[in-house]
């Protein structure tokens, strides 16, 4: 296994992405994902990329260090196969106490980097992105004893088309709105630990479609957008997602056509957090080839 030292980012990242993107778009697309950009911003991205996760530590000790490659292992195992009940599997258990078996090299980022240790942090253990890197060679052969296979197919865009009913209002989810940009960086951040791009629509193109959240929340997700999910590249994903007060969370509704098949499902009682990590769950878990959600 490979040791890479803590590293310290010096370069302006807007200003090489630039340059890298104009000479050769694939590789730039790998080269910003390693380099820690969101991968909704990218084009493409390489399989190296497929073959890399992250894990926060505190410190970099031996005992912090297995916990982090654990959690590595179950990311990239989720990200490669596109399936998150993979870690349900009767064999992840013996994979994941032997975790660290499977790492080609490692690597840290302080977290803090730049501010001293003080008394406030109670610790000299500051956190740190480990990231770790793999091998197909080590990787493959794992998925296939449990029941899968690489997803190495280029990924589609999800074109996510979403009515949200909060306690006051109601509202279509847009990339430049100003209703919930937080519900944005959720969204974002559901997407990229696998491997995913979703693209809101812009707020002008949903202004017509005011009157289509009066039904919410009994409305059928189908009946809501059909006109504007017709796209040729992108695959539609199309929801509701309604507070309830009775449920103590969000209710969340999903529907996604592919391969000849309708697909639906739902959570309820939740925070908006957990309901798009389980609508990029469910919709990497059909696009991949597993299954229903």
């Amino acid at each position: 296994m490979d040791v890479q030292a803590p590293y310290r980012r010096t370069t302006s990242w807007p200003g090489v992405a630039r340059k890298l993107c104009a000479l050769a778009p694939v590789a730039a697309a790998v080269w910003l994902i390693a380099g820690g950009l969101p991968i909704g911003q990218v084009l493409a991205a390489g399989n190296d990329a497929l073959y890399r996760s992250d894990a926060i530590v505190t410190g970099t000790g031996e005992i912090n260090r297995q916990i982090g490659f654990r959690e590595c292992l179950r990311e990239v195992l989720v990200k490669l196969s596109g399936d998150p009940t993979i870690t349900d599997t009767p064999g992840f258990a013996a994979a994941d106490a032997k975790a660290g078996s499977f790492v080609s090299s490692y690597s840290y980022r302080d977290r803090l980097e730049g501010i001293p240790i003080h008394d406030e942090q109670g610790t000299h253990d500051r956190p740190h992105d480990l990231t770790c890197r793999y091998r197909p060679a080590a990787l493959d052969p794992l998925l296939k004893e449990l029941g899968r296979k690489p997803w190495l197919a280029p990924r589609p865009a999800i074109a996510v088309w979403l009515a949200v009913k909060d306690q006051k209002r109601r509202f279509v989810l847009t990339r430049d709105g100003s209703e919930s940009p937080y519900m944005v960086d959720a969204l974002q951040a559901a997407a990229g630990p696998l491997a995913l791009s979703a693209i809101l629509p812009d707020a002008a193109d949903v202004i017509a479609r005011k009157p289509v959240l009066d039904p919410l929340p009994e409305a059928d997700p189908a009946q809501l957008f059909p006109p504007a999910t017709r796209t040729d590249s992108d695959v539609p994903l199309i929801g509701t997602l309604v507070w309830s007060d009775q449920a103590r969370g969000w209710i969340a509704k999903w529907q996604m056509d592919a391969g000849g098949r309708r697909y639906r499902w739902r959570l309820s009682g939740v925070s908006f957090d957990d309901a798009f990590r389980n609508a990029m769950q469910g919709a990497a878990r059909i696009l991949s080839g597993n299954g229903a959600p």
